[in-house]
């Protein structure tokens, strides 16, 4: 398993190695890699230059360093989608060719703070519906949502029945939606939702803050989904003007 010697800076040769072995299945997502004393010596390189290339690997999100504890396997996710893309997490799942299902948590009508009263402005609301799900995978938990509402756009008694908003709320109220604003924040960690996603202390998610509007710019639902970063990727296509 060493390395050979070639015209390459031996980090780069360490770097192509471990990929290799990784994608060969020698290491698997989330394994924890051998010490570093452990493989500088299979790989005949000193532990400097292991270092600059796990250094490298974690910064690519090859490896995650956990520092007192080892290097382990990033996990690569399972469900990709375009950012300038508005897909519901029904449509993702799908897509990936897994079922998608819903566990509902709890469902309940809140007044509204007055910042999202101006959120849903400047029509004038008076009562929200909350509804807090987990999405699932093939039964497993992968994403954590909590939508918001205004009363009468979606039926509480139903939502246990639909996995999608989208079409609950179309087929209810007619209120189809065409776009939405996000933002998206790193969360490192949250008693509950890790709980219920079964996320280790270590993990990220990724939290993405919509506002929903209708083709007539009225917005209807606020979410905020946390995803599992080891199971969903977001990606944006930039062009040049």
């Amino acid at each position: 398993m060493s390395i050979k010697l070639d015209a390459r800076h031996l980090y780069l040769q360490v770097i192509d190695r471990i990929k290799e072995d990784i994608e060969n299945g020698t290491y698997k997502p989330k394994q924890k890699l051998p010490s570093e004393f452990q493989m500088s010596k299979l790989l005949g390189v000193s532990r400097a230059t292991l270092r600059e290339a796990l250094r490298t690997l974690e910064e690519e999100n090859v490896v995650t360093r956990r520092h007192g504890v080892g290097t382990f396997v990033t996990p690569k996710p399972v469900f990709s989608s375009g950012i300038e893309q508005l897909n519901s997490v029904t449509y993702m799942i799908k897509q990936s060719g897994k079922t998608p299902g819903s566990q509902f948590l709890s469902t309940e009508f809140q007044e509204p703070t007055e910042e999202e009263r101006v959120k849903f402005g400047p029509k004038p609301i008076d009562t929200l519906a909350k509804i807090e799900r987990v999405r699932t995978a093939d039964s497993e938990p992968v994403v954590f949502c909590i939508d918001k509402v205004p009363e009468g756009l979606v039926p509480l008694d139903q939502v246990h029945r639909e996995d999608s908003l989208f079409k609950l709320m179309e087929a209810y109220s007619g209120k189809h939606i065409s776009y939405a604003v996000t933002y998206i924040e790193p969360i490192s960690y949250h008693d509950r939702i890790y709980e219920i996603l079964h996320c280790s202390p270590e993990q990220s998610l990724l939290l993405l803050k919509q506002m929903h509007y209708t083709d007539e710019d009225e917005p209807v639902l606020y979410s905020s989904n946390f995803f599992r970063s080891d199971v969903f990727s977001f990606h944006v296509l930039r062009k040049r003007l």
